[in-house]
């Protein structure tokens, strides 16, 4: 096949700008988001709006996700991810251009989910065609070490732009977004098409969206999965908020955050072989409650070294666990529902994006940022026990 390399089944022609696409998003998204986030404190927002910004990332791509997803599984998913860096772009230019309104910022963030999620859904089903079943876990991790890369690589161009200042120059940010959006653009071009698809074999039936859902360990795994890419999320979005409340420059947490993706990256180079040592089910345990500990770390009134330790606990945990949960939904789905079923992990996910935030920062209003960690910590000890329980036995 062509862009296969004799001796494995990698389609490496297909990879490279897959990784590339990937890490180019993940870089942006951060940028942005952080950039929002001190956007509204220089704004004075309430922390209930800042929740509400979060938010409105997830607010319309919980209502696209699933046909996102059937239109994937027609073969759609390059051109999606096209579209979906236009939209980044977009969003990037409304927030350099117009950064000054609470409404801006909202209807900013609503653009880029759009197209965040369509480049997430694209990529995902991107990364299936790289590989035939011998080497899709690793993969898998490549896929997922773009993803940390780029999530480094955000908050590390943050740290630098921040300098010494306490809040960071989010008209810096912004520009920077839009460059790494144009980047993304010209990337995508180089995704390769899908290949047509057969002709439908009707005596292989086509499974409903509550009938995938209900597959055994399905709606486990999905819970899983949001609950790891919504930490992620509030991450990015309450870090900030915690050097204002606890007085730590916007260097030091774009360092904490850059910590934390390294540690992804190095748990993702070590994912292939700790899945072959350990198993899927005790290796999702173990790491998802690594990750809590980091959390719980967070919440408390601690050191500057230990919220470095904290952010290597959580960013290792979570470099692991959020491949597992990826993985596991192909492992679970039949293929010819393969990218609607990732795409109710990405419904999963938005909907935890939405409600997670909004409803962190009326306890944070309470609580203060702290809280909003310890509640994220006990969620994912949580999906932990779901994983445990629901996962198929004569699954890998």
């Amino acid at each position: 096949m062509f862009g296969r390399k004799s001796g494995h089944d990698i389609d490496i022609a297909l990879l490279v700008p897959l990784f590339l696409c990937s890490l180019l998003v993940q870089t942006l998204v951060p940028l942005v988001r952080i950039g929002t986030s001190y956007r509204a404190i220089e704004l004075d927002l309430p922390v209930v709006w800042i929740g509400a910004i979060a938010g409105s990332f997830s607010l319309l791509p919980v209502l696209f996700a699933i046909p996102f997803g059937k239109l994937m599984d027609r073969g759609h998913d390059s051109r999606a991810a096209f579209v979906g860096a236009v939209l980044l772009l977009a969003g990037s230019l409304s927030l350099w251009l117009w950064p000054d309104s609470r409404w801006h910022l909202l209807g900013a963030n609503v653009v880029l989910g759009i197209g965040h999620l369509l480049c997430m859904a694209s990529h995902q089903v991107i990364t299936v065609r790289c590989a035939g079943p011998r080497s899709r876990e690793s993969v898998f991790g490549l896929y997922m070490m773009a993803l940390a890369v780029g999530q480094g690589l955000g908050p590390f161009m943050m740290g630098l732009a921040a300098g010494n200042a306490r809040v960071a120059p989010t008209d810096t940010l912004f520009y920077l977004g839009v460059l790494v959006a144009l980047a993304g653009i010209a990337a995508s071009l180089a995704l390769r098409r899908a290949p047509p698809k057969p002709p439908r074999d009707e005596s292989v039936p086509r499974l409903g969206v509550l009938e995938i859902f209900r597959l055994p360990g399905l709606a486990a795994i999905v819970f899983a999965s949001v609950m790891t890419v919504t930490t992620f999320d509030l991450l990015i979005v309450y870090m900030p908020l915690l050097g204002a409340e606890r007085h730590i420059d916007a260097s030091d947490i774009g360092w904490l955050l850059m910590t934390r993706a390294v540690a992804s990256m190095a748990s993702r180079l070590a994912y292939v072989s700790l899945f072959r040592l350990v198993g899927r089910v005790p290796l999702t345990i173990m790491t998802m409650l690594l990750a809590s500990f980091g959390l719980v770390l967070l919440a408390l009134p601690v050191s500057m070294p230990v919220l470095y330790f904290a952010s290597v606990a959580i960013g290792y945990g979570l470099g692991i666990s959020s491949t597992l949960a990826f993985s596991g939904i192909v492992e679970i789905a039949p293929a010819n529902v393969r990218a609607t079923a990732l795409s109710l992990r990405l419904t999963g996910n938005r909907i935890g994006q939405v409600a997670l935030p909004f409803s962190a920062s009326l306890l944070a209003a309470f609580t203060g940022v702290g809280g909003v960690f310890f509640v994220i910590a006990a969620a994912l000890v949580a999906a932990c026990i779901g994983v445990q329980k629901t996962w198929p036995k004569n699954a890998a």
